[in-house]
């Protein structure tokens, strides 16, 4: 089962693939700087922020990641595509 926290930690490293902080892929994927900070993943009554598919999107658009590469970020055992 896929959680919050994977998609969460592939973005992470998404970001350190890149070379670039989490400030700057929201940044340069056309959203608020603060979006992608890890304040804000979980909201202050405890309730876990789940990133939409557009935000996702513009991420990987951004950093010319498709879906089966974005795949490579979630930890080895989460990989469906068996890379």
């Amino acid at each position: 089962m896929l959680t919050n926290a994977m998609f969460w930690r592939a973005i992470d490293n998404l970001a350190a693939a890149h070379h670039i902080s989490c400030s700057r892929l929201a940044q340069i994927s056309g959203m608020d700087i603060t979006a992608l900070n890890k304040c804000k993943r979980i909201s202050p009554d405890g309730k876990q922020h789940w990133m939409s598919v557009g935000s996702l999107a513009k991420i990987m658009n951004a950093t010319n990641t498709s879906w089966r590469d974005f795949a490579d970020y979630f930890p080895p055992e989460r990989r469906a595509h068996g890379r």
